[in-house]
């Protein structure tokens, strides 16, 4: 390609001019009275006087729209047309018009290249390439200067689009990875090596080095065969090491153009891989991504599976949204300093005072992984540093009076723990590349090229376990730091040995908090890392089965006494996740302190996939409900006045006094004589379906009519043997009596039958009057004696707040217990409110009554319950309010306010009475 010879700027020079021509066009608008002196200053960026090599307003003698005449905007024949429009104009038909000026132009004269702009926009169509055209903002022009090489001579070969990093990225990064691994180059030197080279790939993409020259080592000064690629990598690793004034004068010229990078990235010398020519082809195809539009949210976890091809399939599609990080960090310090900075205006004295804390704020992630928290974290604090930056400073001469303005706030300001060592190195790099795109965006601001290399700070990762390591000796708590991530969830059932010995370290061996969730040992953590200074503040993501059920007491028993309150929190949600066949997981965020944290901040949901909205509290519970700090007991009776809820039968039997509907019907046609002895039998999956199963309920069964049953015998005889197996003593007892049920809790009169679980898409727990005929197995809960003032409150939207508050979850089903129907704090109704409420029940009974062929499960179904039954429902809601003495409630949230704040008042006589006496024994 022809070019004028003309001095060729540098790099830094090119990028600086860039920066200068962005601020003094940013608000150029007419394509009259601007376009051109815009075109004019462009081609001076590259050092290139435009009216010498091209011309303006170039007469065309034919176009094809019109058969006319008309007038190229700028024309530099054989290299480059320009066709421009005022602002906001549509580029889609100055690209057309671009094209309709080709046959009036000789065949020399043709253009290998095509801009089109409105000032705002660029769009570059390069005419011998079938790729895309590549569109991008004026602001980004410093960071696309690679595009214009046929302009500035900097390189021969034109930028081809590249697309974002995303899947695509990770298989290449990934593929490469699999040939050194598959050929045995393995473990901590090949993770330090694929960083390194991680970091090489963004860098000749985003302007650390000099566009191209990382991919130019490789294509030119490497053989086709590959065997020297290593050699040549590890060399570049010791260049990259090393400060230009102490490199070898004979340093090979293809090394030389590299900067000095540091910042212990390249400082320790590793095992030097043997390559091949795939590999050399795999990390040519690395270099065609365009790196330097890595998202800082999804960037560590989509590399953190490059090691993992299962994982790597999905393509990091596990990683945590930047939208569920902000609903972390914006209500612990974000939210503040955006608050700060708004009130600051243009107040120097202010702007000073918030650019200091800034600087002196630091962020702790105790389970950072790959750092997606603290590099959203760092780049939302560097945009508020530019922001207030621009209030301070900014103006028309910015670019002249701010040469020496710089970022203050740096990676140091970042800490974290990591079990493994990946993760962290990749965090590391992560903070890097955000630091270098956050310095880019100062610079377009600015007008001056802010590159901070070599790397002299670092962020500080510990790679170790953080259930074992001192937290205030890593990092001191205090004013302005902040503890926040998102620890493992695992369940007590799926805890590893190390896990257990963790939870063991942490809370010790009692017997409850064998039962908490292995995110609980953070909580203890937080709280005595919180202990050594009360103005610092933590939040962790957890699942929600912290603020629900048994746990509760348990976590926050330890917790509230220490000191520790709720400053905000989120309600259950679901957390994001795009991951094909990933399991649902239902989460709570919860921010706190130790000490009182002044206004509270609870956010509710209406479904767990709606957008939250925020609600002012005074003080937000362990249940994260805007009430008192109560924690329910687990009272095993009911309020006096109320019949017992208990769990039906037991069998334990190893399946042999239970039957199918088909088994049944075998062993009666065979044996007529068995079928007094066979009962409807089931639990909550029956209930809600109506598919009853059989049991063989043989209670006084004379012996000789048992022989006489011999199949029934033989079922029999196996129970005994299954029991007899038993690990369990009371089940190996139970062996003498193998007729019986193991726990036999049948009532002898009619009972409300609840299901233990129940989906939490239903809007109401479906329950059912069921006959003593029918045998209920241990997976309902049974209220004998209840009526239809039982079930209707039972069934009412005032109830099924306080289950979405208190109840456990199995995974994230409602789990009905004893204490949550024992603690409830039902209403006093008057006589003609209870009259009322009995009525509204009955309707309810009526309503699904209407439809006899639908089971429990149809009519409850969210978007097939019957429109008479929905409103039976609503009637009965507004009953049972009226019962509380209230009509509605704005948000669920304010409806458990209110039942919380009724249950403090009903439990408090109960809590100070006295415990009754002992008799002593003689």
């Amino acid at each position: 390609m022809v070019r004028c010879a003309m001095p060729i700027l540098s790099l830094n020079e090119i990028r600086q001019r860039a920066q200068s021509f962005v601020l003094e066009y940013r608000d150029a608008r007419s394509e009259q009275a601007d376009a051109q002196s815009f075109w004019k200053d462009f081609f001076q960026v590259f050092g290139i006087n435009a009216r010498r090599v091209g011309a303006f307003e170039k007469p065309v003698r034919s176009l094809l729209t019109t058969g006319g005449r008309g007038r190229i905007d700028y024309l530099w024949k054989g290299v480059v047309l320009v066709e421009h429009k005022s602002r906001g104009e549509d580029l889609d038909t100055a690209a057309g018009q671009a094209r309709d000026y080709f046959p009036g132009l000789r065949d020399h004269e043709l253009p290998r290249f095509v801009i089109v702009s409105d000032f705002a926009r660029f769009r570059v169509f390069d005419m011998e390439s079938a790729v895309e055209p590549v569109e991008f903002t004026l602001r980004e022009l410093p960071r696309r200067i690679g595009l214009f090489g046929f302009i500035s001579g900097y390189t021969t070969r034109s930028e081809a689009p590249r697309d974002p990093v995303d899947q695509e990225a990770a298989e290449k990064l990934g593929t490469l990875h699999d040939l050194l691994d598959d050929d045995g180059f393995r473990g901590r030197a090949l993770d330090v090596w694929m960083v390194r080279t991680l970091f090489c790939l963004f860098a000749d993409s985003a302007g650390i080095f000099e566009p191209g020259i990382f991919r130019d080592l490789i294509e030119k000064r490497s053989g086709e065969d590959g065997s020297d690629l290593g050699a040549w990598l590890t060399r570049l690793h010791r260049v990259l090491a090393t400060a230009e004034d102490q490199r070898q004068g004979s340093l090979d010229e293809g090394l030389k153009p590299f900067p000095y990078v540091n910042g212990r990235l390249f400082d320790a010398v590793t095992e030097q891989p043997e390559t091949s020519s795939a590999m050399r082809a795999a990390l040519l195809e690395c270099c065609k991504v365009d790196w330097s539009r890595v998202s800082p949210a999804i960037f560590g976890s989509l590399f953190q599976s490059i090691k993992d091809r299962a994982e790597r399939r999905r393509g990091g599609e596990h990683y945590t949204t930047e939208a569920n990080i902000l609903k972390c960090l914006d209500p612990l310090f974000l939210d503040g300093l955006r608050a700060e900075l708004s009130a600051a205006g243009h107040d120097a004295k202010r702007l000073d005072s918030l650019l200091l804390r800034l600087r002196r704020l630091r962020v702790f992630d105790p389970a950072c992984g790959c750092g997606n928290f603290l590099v959203v974290a760092y780049r939302e604090l560097r945009r508020l540093e530019l922001a207030a930056l621009q209030a301070r400073y900014g103006g028309d001469d910015a670019g002249q009076l701010l040469g020496t303005i710089i970022s203050a706030v740096n990676v140091d300001q970042m800490f974290g723990i990591e079990l493994d060592d990946w993760p962290a190195q990749i965090a590391q790099v992560a903070l890097w590349l955000t630091d270098h795109q956050m310095n880019m965006a100062l610079s377009e601001e600015f007008g001056t090229l802010r590159m901070r290399l070599p790397l002299t700070t670092a962020p500080n990762i510990l790679v170790g376990n953080a259930l074992r390591a001192d937290w205030t000796g890593f990092i001191k708590p205090g004013a302005d730091v902040y503890c926040v991530g998102n620890p493992p969830f695992i369940g007590h059932q799926y805890r590893s040995a190390e896990q257990q010995a963790d939870m063991h370290r942490v809370w010790g061996r009692e017997g409850k908090v064998n039962r908490l969730d292995y995110v609980t040992c953070w909580y203890r953590k937080g709280a005595e890392w919180l202990a050594g200074d009360a103005r610092a503040e933590c939040c962790f993501v957890s699942t929600n089965s912290i603020s629900q059920g048994e746990q509760v007491g348990t976590l926050w028993g330890d917790l509230l006494p220490r000191g520790i309150r709720i400053r905000f929190a989120h309600r259950t949600f679901q957390w994001t996740s795009e991951a094909r066949g990933r399991a649902v997981v239902h989460c709570v965020i919860i921010g706190f302190a130790m000490r009182d944290p002044g206004p509270r901040l609870l956010f509710d949901y209406e479904t767990v996939r709606s957008v939250p909205h925020a609600i002012p509290a005074t003080n937000i519970n362990p249940y994260l409900v805007n009430g008192p700090d109560v924690l329910l007991p687990s009272r095993t009776e009911a309020p006096t006045g109320l019949p017992q809820l208990k769990k039906g039968s037991q069998p334990t039997d190893g399946g042999h006094l239970i039957l199918t509907a088909q088994e049944r019907c075998e062993l009666v046609t065979a044996l007529p004589a068995a079928k007094p002895w066979l009962r409807r039998y089931g639990g909550g999956e029956e209930l809600l379906n109506g598919d009853w199963r059989w049991c063989l309920w043989l209670k006084g069964i004379p012996p000789a009519t048992l022989r006489s049953l011999r199949p029934v015998a033989e079922r029999v005889a196996a129970v005994k043997k299954a029991r007899l197996k038993s690990p369990t003593a009371d089940v190996r007892r139970a062996a003498e009596t193998p007729t019986l049920f193991t726990q036999d809790r049948q009532p002898s009169r009619r009972y409300l039958a609840v299901p233990e679980v129940s989906s939490e898409t239903r809007r109401y727990i479906p329950m059912r009057f069921l006959p003593a005929s029918i045998v209920a197995s241990n997976k309902l809960q049974l209220i004998v004696g209840a009526r239809n003032y039982h079930l209707s409150v039972l069934s009412s939207a005032m109830h099924m707040a306080w289950v979405r508050a208190v109840a456990g979850r199995l995974k994230s089903d409602y789990s009905y217990a004893p204490s949550v129907y024992n603690n409830f704090p039902w209403p006093d109704p008057s006589p003609a409110q209870r009259t009322r409420i009995e009525g509204t029940a009955q309707d309810i009974l009526d309503a699904r009554a209407a439809h006899p062929g639908a089971t429990l499960a149809d009519l409850y179904d969210p978007v097939a319950m019957p429109p008479d039954l929905v409103a039976a429902h609503a009637a009965n809601d507004r009953a049972v309010d009226a019962a509380y003495g209230v009509r509605g409630f704005p948000t669920e949230a304010a409806r458990l306010a209110f039942l919380f704040e009724r249950y403090q008042a009903l439990a408090a006589p109960l809590d100070a009475a006295p415990a009754p006496r002992r008799r002593s024994r003689r």
